[in-house]
């Protein structure tokens, strides 16, 4: 690489690196090397490997969870936004959250950021269902199901046919619109 790289590239790259060779490639000289750079410029941006993971680690949360919801709720249009966070999430391969839970079974700080954003993400899923007018506690339970979905799904290495796949999504959608 002939360019200067920025933190931001060094965030992305090491996405990238968790997700296909797990945590334990998260450290400055290997992720220079793939980034055909000294680990001077790793350092330039990040006092050292930990305050990269914490960085790390944050961008993760904005990606997985704040990116995510926006988009959503950008284009829902007539649909129930819950349908289309369900679709969406549950369409795709979602190595990254394998690996960052991985991660968070050995660090302390990972499983902070895990605990950060299943809070998150959990709250928002409990606001669209409370949004339905339904009773607190039914939007409590249906929030954790979904959710449970969701990490089964994201912590499975088995890929369904893609019309159960989509069988199952629907009866998902179907749980969380139902009325009481």
């Amino acid at each position: 690489m002939n360019e200067q790289l920025s933190a931001q590239d060094w965030l992305d790259q090491g996405l990238k690196l968790l997700a296909s060779k797990g945590f334990t490639a998260l450290k400055a000289e290997p992720m220079a090397k793939v980034m055909g750079v000294s680990r001077g410029s790793f350092y330039w941006h990040f006092a050292d490997v930990a305050a990269f993971h914490s960085e790390l680690l944050k961008h993760w949360r904005d990606i997985a969870a704040e990116q995510i919801i926006i988009g959503v709720e950008a284009s829902a249009g007539d649909e129930p936004v819950i349908a289309v966070l369900l679709r969406r999430t549950l369409a795709t391969r979602l190595t990254l959250e394998r690996a960052v839970r991985s991660w968070a079974a050995t660090s302390p700080v990972a499983r902070q950021a895990v605990q950060a954003i299943d809070k998150r993400r959990l709250g928002y899923i409990e606001g669209l269902l409370a949004a339905q007018r339904l009773p607190a506690a039914i939007v409590q339970a249906r929030a954790q199901v979904l959710y449970w979905a969701f990490l089964g799904y994201a912590l499975s290495e088995r890929q369904l046919p893609p019309e159960q796949q989509q069988a199952v999504i629907e009866e998902l959608i179907r749980i969380a619109l139902d009325e009481p």
